[in-house]
């Protein structure tokens, strides 16, 4: 059992959630890494005591609870969950995207959120001393969508009601909630972004993206506040991308 602080980053093999892992550790955290595929996961613990690989499908209920236990089992308890994984997701409206698909983005976006929540929430409010911190990783389209991405706009305005709900939830147990958007980190997952993405009005254009360091920073900040303050929301974009009056 160690007295430094404790986090657990999901998606932590790439993108948003490496970054955030590797700036995490260079924090002193000690970080347990989850994703689905060992490879990454393992680059990212490669030389770093402080990291732990634990792969982890964040839609499979048994997994999470297995990524928890081996965290609580190594490290006696956990400070920090950022739920990061996620995913797009096929594209398509709401008469287009077949049911089937609609559910996989809801298990992988929502649903191991909640799990992962579920988890971290039970733990902090029993350990000692009790507490701890959940940034969720919800995104621009928590607030407005882009064209042909209902199973993904719908999963992140779902987020912020999960945001709303752990941080009244966890008062009692001093437990603090929050949530990141994001609009256009410069990712594997945005990098069609930067040359054409569709826009509201049926055209494609290019649209500017930002370094995500930036995004570990604000994490970073949130992660760093007492339990006594919190950053309820905090929206990130490149400056100049069509966010304010989308549409």
């Amino acid at each position: 059992m160690s007295n430094e602080r404790v986090a657990v980053v999901t998606g932590a093999g790439s993108g948003l959630g490496r970054v955030i892992a590797r700036a995490l550790l260079a924090d002193g955290y000690r970080v347990a890494l989850a994703g689905r595929r060992p490879g990454p996961l393992a680059e990212v613990a490669a030389d770093t005591p402080a990291a732990r690989a634990v792969p982890t499908d964040v839609t499979d209920p048994q997994a999470v609870e297995a990524l928890f236990d081996t965290v609580v089992g190594e490290w006696g308890r956990v400070d920090l969950l950022v739920n990061n994984a996620g995913t797009f997701g096929p594209t398509g409206d709401v008469g287009e995207l077949p049911p089937e698909d609609f559910d996989a983005v809801v298990r992988a976006n929502l649903t191991g959120s909640f799990l992962c929540a579920h988890h971290a929430f039970r733990i902090m409010a029993e350990q000692s001393p009790r507490g701890g911190r959940i940034i969720n990783n919800g995104s621009i389209s928590a607030h407005a969508p882009r064209p042909r991405s209902v199973a993904y706009t719908t999963t992140k305005h779902a987020i912020t009601g999960l945001t709303k709900s752990i941080s009244l939830d966890g008062r009692a147990h001093d437990i603090a909630c929050g949530q990141i958007d994001i609009g256009n980190a410069a990712t594997d997952m945005t990098s069609g972004i930067a040359t054409g993405a569709t826009q509201a009005d049926g055209s494609v254009r290019p649209e500017p993206t930002f370094d995500p360091e930036h995004v570990a920073d604000a994490v970073r900040y949130m992660a760093g506040l007492p339990l006594t303050a919190n950053v309820q929301f905090m929206t990130i974009t490149a400056t100049t991308m069509p966010f304010l009056g989308r549409g």
